[in-house]
């Protein structure tokens, strides 16, 4: 009998089955992705140059044929999943789908741009695997896309009134093809009924979080011991809130009474760093207080607290997060908050960087309050910058927890969440603006473009070409020089490295030269003014004679300049400093300070203040 011949397996197909497998390799998608509903088929029956389509029903069609590598077949499995998982089919979730009501029978009629949603869903799909670093794509989309992305519908609304890109950038089919079939027929669930693609993918995130974050940590997680109180309740959010649970699931729960006597905790206190909370069992608190006291430390960690402080006084900054956190605990009615715990009515609706404005002016009395930890900050570590195989590093998985618990929150009818709270988790997915997009915001806002007009009294260059055809030149319009400068002062004390001056100076010059500022007024500045007149940008970034050295009083200085006769009185003053000066400086007119970021200054500014951002060597 002859020998029956070996099925041969293609290069392209043998990376789709290893892409896959990577997939499954991944905590999150392992858990959410079904057994069969992966449907590997030839490229004839998709269409040319799709790799992957998802249907309405489940099913994702996976072209064997298209030539990927593993990473990137991870990559459109994982996007073509959550379509499902995020509900990107249902028809009380898309934007233009209305519900009629004829004779006892609902219906629904479309009213909205199925191609621009298709790709609105694809553009927030991709900042999702961007966060959690799964897969990878030959080029990044979302750096051709400047609009907002919060949530589908914003990004959709922002396409119709912006225009969108070609249909196959951010998805997973060609540039002219949607990767989501069944739109024409939206899922409708009945009366009770919900997605289950949505409830599943919001246990897989909370357990795959908890095994990420147990591995990294080096420690393992004994399901067969009996679980502590605190244990307990921190299980409570898995199960039952989902807003919180993904952040439960990522923190280990320490309670040991000699740990929190020896690290000063009174009641709780949470190390971001490390992502273990302690619980003092010494505090005696019951089941109820133990949900709000966890409830509190898992938002500091969720919504950046420990990277927000921004050179405020750390502890401070600590006390006015409290207020915030505890006030918005006590509207959603999570648990009972203990006595110790800091409340104030009248801070309603503030911001923690608001009620941080008014705590500086009573440093008597709230320098004296204690937070859960006790007179030391319940937030232990700073920003994290580790990473670990599959994630980005745990800050991340902090706000990407936080946020995607919000959005099942809300589509599950979980419980009530103040508006504050929900800005902040959305404001987490804006990245902040750098320091050196704010300064230029600041010159642009001074020194307005120069207009061009034409000139014959000028010709142009090209007119030798052309004798006969006259062409005017595009000149500047005419403005005095003193109406486009600025004043800088440098503070030279011995706390500012050359390193920090010149880095400063740099960005300061580069801006100046961009907005044809022809001149600024420069002086150095430690325990007196030194007067370096009136310098060009290339100047002020290279060939500038530092002096001084000395104290930090940066007064005469400014008061150099606002009574110099040659100096503009409208000019703009930038002030270069370390912020160790005097506690009262005055400057009466617009002015802006430029500082090392971790620095705080000793009073509260009236200008804008830019921080720049040092390293633990100093290096910029």
């Amino acid at each position: 009998m002859a020998k029956k011949k070996e099925k041969h397996i293609s290069p392209n197909h043998e990376n789709l089955l290893e892409g896959i497998q990577k997939v499954h390799e991944n905590p999150l998608f392992d858990r959410i992705i079904r057994r069969g509903s992966l449907n590997v088929c030839e490229g004839k029956y998709l269409g040319k140059g799709n790799a992957a389509i998802v249907s309405s029903s489940g099913y994702i069609n996976l072209n064997k044929d298209h030539p990927l590598s593993p990473d990137e077949w991870a990559y459109i499995i994982a996007h073509c999943q959550l379509h499902l998982s995020f509900g990107h089919f249902d028809a009380d979730r898309l934007p233009g789908y209305e519900m009629t009501d004829a004779n006892g029978k609902k219906t629904w009629r479309p009213a909205f741009d199925k191609t621009l949603w298709n790709i609105a869903c694809d553009i927030y799909i991709t900042k999702f695997l961007s966060d959690i670093k799964l897969g990878k794509t030959r080029v990044d989309p979302l750096e051709s896309y400047r609009g907002p992305l919060n949530d589908e519908k914003s990004i959709y609304k922002y396409l119709l009134e912006n225009g969108a890109p070609e249909v196959g950038s951010f998805g997973t089919a060609n540039m002219y093809t949607a990767d989501m079939r069944g739109l024409d027929e939206p899922t409708v669930y009945k009366e009770g009924k919900k997605n289950e693609y949505i409830t599943e993918f919001a246990y897989a995130l909370a357990y795959s979080v908890k095994e990420t974050v147990t591995k990294a940590g080096g420690y393992s997680y004994k399901e067969s011991r009996n679980k502590t109180k605190s244990e307990l309740a921190a299980e409570w959010f898995v199960n039952r809130y989902p807003l919180l649970g993904a952040l439960a699931s990522s923190f280990k729960i320490i309670e040991n009474s000699e740990v929190c006597i020896e690290n000063d905790i009174s009641v709780a206190a949470v190390n971001v760093v490390e992502a273990k909370i302690y619980i003092n069992p010494a505090a005696g608190l019951n089941d109820e207080e133990l949900k709000f006291v966890l409830a509190h430390e898992f938002l500091h960690a969720g919504l950046q607290h420990h990277g927000r402080c921004q050179g405020r006084d750390p502890y401070l900054w600590n006390v006015a997060c409290d207020f915030v956190i505890n006030g918005w605990l006590k509207e959603m009615q999570i648990g009972t908050m203990p006595d110790c715990g800091l409340y104030d009515e009248s801070l309603k609706n503030v911001s923690a960087e608001g009620v941080y404005d008014r705590i500086v002016k009573d440093l008597k009395y709230y320098s004296k309050l204690s937070t859960f930890r006790g007179r030391d900050g319940d937030i232990i570590g700073k920003g994290l910058s580790k990473t670990y195989t599959g994630v980005s590093s745990l800050d991340d998985f902090y706000k990407s927890a936080l946020q995607n618990g919000l959005e099942y929150h809300i589509q599950n009818g979980r419980g009530y969440i103040p508006q504050g709270l929900i800005e902040e988790i959305k404001a987490l997915a804006m990245p902040p603006i750098p320091w050196d997009v704010q300064l230029a915001q600041w010159f642009d806002v001074n020194f307005a473009p120069l207009e061009k007009r034409r000139s014959y009294a000028r010709p142009s260059r090209r007119q030798g070409s052309t004798p006969d055809i006259p062409r005017p030149r595009c000149i500047s319009a005419d403005v005095p020089e003193n109406s486009r400068t600025f004043g800088v002062v440098i503070d030279t004390s011995g706390s500012m490295s050359a390193k920090l001056i010149g880095y400063a100076l740099g960005a300061v010059a580069s801006y100046a030269a961009a907005k044809e500022v022809p001149f600024a007024r420069v002086v150095f500045c430690d325990a007196a003014a030194y007067d370096a007149g009136w310098l060009s940008p290339e100047d002020i970034a290279g060939r500038v004679c530092v002096k001084g050295r000395g104290g930090t009083v940066l007064q005469p200085a400014v008061d150099l300049l606002i009574n110099s006769k040659d100096f503009p009185k409208n000019g703009p003053i930038l002030i270069i400093t370390d912020a160790m000066i005097e506690d009262d400086l005055k400057v009466k007119r617009e002015h802006a300070f430029l500082v090392p970021k971790g620095s705080r200054l000793p009073f509260r500014p009236k200008g804008k203040v830019f921080y720049f951002p040092v390293q633990k060597n100093g290096e910029t």
